[in-house]
């Protein structure tokens, strides 16, 4: 994903701010073989709002655990929006790499960022949430 730096929150409000704090956090597992246009009505049904791609990052490197193989999850709290308005069919994903294809043999195992089609259903994949997001008291 050599254009990580250029997804943005996608209909989820982030507090004002460098540093903020994220409640409730859940991998979203029971989502697993939605697509994520069908997801994010579900999270927002239950109250829930989707991650963006940097606190999937934090919430994994704070917690390992909240990767596991056959259990990882979308962030599609962040696309990326096109010049024109529309925005790209790929969704930022986190996930445990095989070590095939390009990840090659010394990754199996490893943590990898990469996407998945906006469209697509994979029933590995969860829709990671959480119940709210602050700014820390001043």
């Amino acid at each position: 994903m050599v254009d990580v730096d250029r997804f943005t929150p996608y209909r989820t409000e982030v507090p004002d701010g460098p540093v903020y704090l994220v409640h409730g956090l859940d991998r979203g597992d029971h989502l697993a073989n939605y697509r994520p246009e069908e997801a994010l009505p579900e999270l927002a049904g239950a109250g829930r709002t989707p991650l963006l791609l940097s606190e999937g990052l934090h919430w994994a490197l704070q917690q390992p655990s909240a990767l596991e193989r056959n259990r990882c999850f979308m962030t599609i709290g962040s696309r990326l929006r096109k010049e024109s308005g529309s925005y790209d069919s790929r969704t930022p994903a986190v996930w445990i790499s095989n070590g095939t294809g390009r990840d090659g043999r010394e990754r199996r195992n490893a943590p990898k960022v990469g996407w998945c089609w906006w469209g697509n259903r994979h029933t590995w994949l969860g829709f990671a949430s959480a119940t709210r997001r602050e700014a820390p008291a001043a």
